[in-house]
């Protein structure tokens, strides 16, 4: 891997921003690549859009901004509309299918659909949903190894939460990993 560009989308609160924080400081404190990391959200703290854009490279980064993304994780219907169309063949999306209705017709690539919110209420806690997310992220890519993820979520979550962030991520991760060895099977 030498550049993989990541937009994950959703409402403020759904701890987007969190998410991208937590692959970028993996990726960089514990994995030593080198990594970009931009946001936006809307002036509502609750409900409003949100987004963050993350560059993990193995080489020097040029430009901040993602462009043409490796991988689109969205957590809302709007998050879904606003970032379908910069999609290419190639990309990734995730997709919680409990908070989007896709439809593949806008898609060529691959789409995974991870009910991360569901999970994470499984787990006891739906706002742990953005770290079922990374966890659903990393994967499928791999783009950052498990070690400097959990790394990163013990060292960085809240303290008394680390446990439960743990986790959320190995129940995402496990659950995109299983979405890959069916995908293998019936290839």
């Amino acid at each position: 891997m030498s550049r993989f560009e990541v937009r994950i989308a959703g409402l403020g609160g759904q701890g987007i921003v969190t998410a991208g924080v937590m692959i970028g400081r993996a990726a960089s404190v514990f994995a030593g690549k080198n990594v970009t990391l931009t946001q936006s959200y809307g002036p509502e703290s609750r409900g409003g859009a949100s987004k963050v854009e993350v560059i993990v490279s193995d080489e020097k980064i040029d430009y901040p901004k993602v462009r043409k993304p490796s991988l689109v994780a969205v957590m809302s219907q709007e998050a879904y509309r606003k970032n379908i169309t910069d999609l290419n063949e190639s990309a990734i999306l995730i997709v919680d299918p409990d908070m989007v209705q896709e439809d593949p017709a806008n898609h060529s690539g691959r789409i995974y659909q991870v009910p991360v919110t569901r999970m994470a209420e499984q787990l006891g806690k739906r706002i742990v949903a953005n770290m079922v997310m990374v966890g659903a992220i990393i994967g499928l890519t791999n783009m950052v190894d498990t070690a400097s993820v959990e790394k990163a979520i013990a060292k960085y979550v809240p303290r008394g939460t680390e446990q439960l962030n743990l986790n959320a991520f190995r129940s995402g991760r496990e659950f995109a990993r299983k979405l890959l060895q069916e995908q293998v099977v019936t290839a």
